[in-house]
C-alpha cells in the first residue's frame, strides 16, 4: 500500500494509486439532499480531502470515481463552476491578512469572468457578481467550498480581541453573499474546527445545516473500525509480525492509541486517519497527530478558566454545552471538544446527555502533559515521570514511588504552590495528582471516583494490586488511612484476587511536598 501522507488532493490520490477509504456514498447523499452544509471536525481529520473530493464530483470528473460507491449511484455528472476558498497556510495574526486573502481570490475570478470591481470595496457584493456570472455562463448553479472557515478567528482567539472582531466582521459580511446569491448557488460546504456562536459569522445568511453530530455522517471523515480491519488487514499483519505479537494484539494497540472518537449518539468508532496512516507508513505506534501541532489557543483559554481539565473531562453534558463556542465566556469545553482533545464516550438516552472524555492514549498523554507543564511551570517531562511512577507501582516498589513523587513536588516553583486560601492550596495538590494519575495510562486509573459513601482521591489498578490513595493537606497520613477504612473505599475490591494496598499521604503547604506516608496492606 502507498499511504497519502500529507496529500489532500483527491485527484492525485486516485491517479497515483494511493490508498483511499471510500466515502463517496455519503458524499452522494450530501449533494442530493441539501444545499448549504457545515461540518466541524478536528484538524488533520480529512476535511480538506473531503472538499477536494466534492470539487472533483461537481467538476464532473467521472473517470476519477470509477469503481467507487458513487459510480453506481450517480448517472448525470453535471459540470458546475466550483469556487474553493482555503484558509490554511495563512498567518491571520497579521492585520489585513484576511482581507488580502479573500481579495486575491476575487481578483482572479473577476479577471476570469471579465468583471470590473470598480470602486466597490464590499467583498460580499463582488463575490455575488462572480457567482451570478458563473451561473449565467454555465447554466447551472455555482458551488462554493470553504476549507477551515474559522482559522482567521482561531489564529487571534484570546490573543488579539481587536483583530478578532475585525476578522469576524469581514467574514460575516463576506458570507452574507450566500443569502444574496441563493438563486446562483447549487451547493455550499464549509468546514472548520469550531462552531462559533456569539462570534456569529453566519448571521448574515441562512444558517447552514450543521451535520457535525448527524448519525448518518458520523463516519464522513476518519476511519471506522470496520474499515480499519478490512481495508488495512495487510499492514496490521506486517506490524504484528514486526512487533512479535498477534494480529489481535496489534489491533488492540492501535485501538488504544488512535481509536475512541465518536461524533454522534450512534457511537461509531472513528480512528484518527492522520495517525493511523502514519503508523502504517512508519510501522510504528507514535503520537503523530498530537506532535503535528500545539493547541496554543486552548492553553490560552485554559489559563483564563478558573478550574482545570479535571473539572471538564469524564462528565455528562447536554449537547448545547459543548457544541457552540461563545467567545464572550471563559468556558473552554466547546473548543476542547471540537478541537479533538475530548470526545463523546457515552450517550444517556434517558437524560439526553453525552459523556465527554479523552478519545485515546495519544491525545490524553499529549494534552495532559502540555496542561501539566503549563500549569506547574516546569520543564521536566511529566509524561516520563508518570510512566516511571506506573512501573514502580507495577513492581510493588512503593518506596521508589514515594521518592520520585517527593522529588517531583519539591521541584515545582514555590510561586506555583503559594495560594491565598486553604481551599486553593488543597485544590493545587488535588489537581497536580489528578494530572499525574491520569498520565499513568498503562493501567486503569480512577481519579475522584464516586462511591456510596464518598469520593476516593485516587485508585490505580495493576495486574497484581489495587492501590487506593487518600490525600490530606496539612493533616496526617493516619487520618487519610482512617478515611479509607471509615468510608469503605476498598470494599468493592476485597473479594477479588488482587492485593489491596491502602496509601495515606499528607502534604505540607509550607514545603510543598510529602510530609507523611503510610501504607496498609
Amino acid at each position: 500500500m502507498i499511504y497519502p501522507i500529507g496529500i489532500q488532493t483527491f485527484e492525485k490520490i486516485v491517479k497515483d494509486g494511493f490508498v483511499y477509504v471510500d466515502k463517496t456514498d455519503l458524499i452522494y447523499s450530501l449533494v442530493t439532499q441539501g444545499q448549504i452544509y457545515f461540518l466541524s471536525r478536528p484538524r488533520r481529520f480529512g476535511k480538506s480531502l473531503l472538499l477536494s473530493t466534492l470539487r472533483a464530483y461537481f467538476e464532473g470528473k467521472k473517470e476519477l470515481f470509477a469503481g467507487l460507491k458513487i459510480d453506481a449511484l450517480e448517472h448525470d455528472w453535471h459540470v458546475h463552476r466550483v469556487f474553493h476558498f482555503d484558509f490554511n497556510g495563512v498567518d491571520f495574526t497579521m492585520p489585513g491578512a484576511l482581507h488580502l486573502k479573500i481579495e486575491g481570490y476575487l481578483y482572479d475570478w473577476e479577471e476570469e469572468f471579465g468583471i470590473s470591481s470598480g470602486v466597490d470595496t464590499n467583498l460580499g457584493s463582488r463575490f455575488n457578481r462572480i457567482l451570478q456570472a458563473a451561473a449565467e455562463q454555465t447554466g447551472r448553479g455555482a458551488v462554493v467550498l470553504v476549507d477551515e472557515y474559522d482559522k482567521p478567528l482561531l489564529d487571534v482567539l484570546e490573543k488579539d480581541p481587536e483583530l478578532l472582531e475585525q476578522n469576524r466582521e469581514i467574514l460575516k459580511a463576506f458570507y452574507s453573499v450566500f443569502k444574496l446569491a441563493d438563486a446562483s448557488l447549487r451547493f455550499v460546504f464549509l468546514t472548520g474546527v469550531t462552531k462559533f456562536s456569539q462570534v456569529s459569522v453566519f448571521s448574515g445568511f441562512n444558517q447552514p445545516k450543521d451535520i457535525s453530530m448527524f448519525d448518518k455522517y458520523e463516519a464522513l471523515c476518519g476511519i471506522t473500525e470496520e474499515e480499519l480491519h478490512t481495508q488495512f488487514a495487510e499492514p496490521i499483519r506486517e506490524m504484528a509480525a514486526s512487533e512479535g505479537c498477534t494480529e489481535e494484539e496489534m489491533r488492540q494497540r492501535l485501538k488504544r492509541h488512535y481509536d475512541g472518537y465518536h461524533f454522534s449518539k450512534e457511537m461509531t468508532d472513528i480512528y484518527n486517519p492522520f495517525s493511523v496512516l502514519n503508523a502504517f507508513d512508519s510501522q510504528d505506534i507514535r503520537d503523530f497527530w498530537f506532535a503535528s501541532g500545539t493547541p496554543t489557543y486552548l492553553i490560552r483559554l485554559m489559563n483564563h478558566f478558573h478550574e482545570g481539565i479535571d473539572q471538564l473531562s469524564g462528565m455528562y453534558y447536554s449537547q448545547d454545552e459543548f457544541v457552540n463556542y461563545k467567545a464572550d465566556t471563559e468556558y473552554p469545553l466547546p473548543m476542547i471538544y471540537q478541537s479533538g482533545y475530548l470526545t463523546i464516550k457515552d450517550y444517556d438516552k434517558r437524560r439526553k446527555t453525552f459523556l465527554l472524555d479523552f478519545p485515546n492514549n495519544e491525545v490524553k498523554n499529549g494534552f495532559l502533559t502540555l496542561v501539566a507543564s503549563n500549569y506547574l511551570k516546569i520543564k521536566e517531562n511529566v509524561s516520563n515521570l508518570a510512566q516511571d511512577l506506573a512501573f514502580a507501582l507495577e513492581d510493588g516498589e512503593l518506596d521508589s514511588f514515594r521518592q520520585m513523587l517527593t522529588s517531583f513536588l519539591a521541584s515545582i516553583p514555590y510561586t506555583m504552590r503559594r495560594k491565598e486560601s486553604e481551599p486553593e492550596r488543597e485544590r493545587y495538590f488535588q489537581y497536580t495528582f489528578y494530572l499525574l494519575l491520569r498520565l499513568m495510562s498503562v493501567y486503569t486509573v480512577l481519579v475522584e471516583k464516586e462511591q456510596s459513601e464518598g469520593r476516593v482521591d485516587g485508585i490505580v489498578e495493576t495486574p497484581q494490586c489495587v492501590y487506593i490513595f487518600e490525600f490530606k493537606l496539612d493533616g496526617t497520613a493516619a487520618e487519610a488511612l482512617k478515611q479509607i477504612e471509615a468510608k469503605g473505599y476498598a470494599r468493592e475490591y476485597e473479594a477479588g484476587a488482587r492485593q489491596v494496598v491502602k496509601v495515606g499521604v499528607s502534604f505540607s503547604s509550607q514545603t510543598g511536598t510529602i510530609e507523611e506516608w503510610e501504607v496498609w496492606k
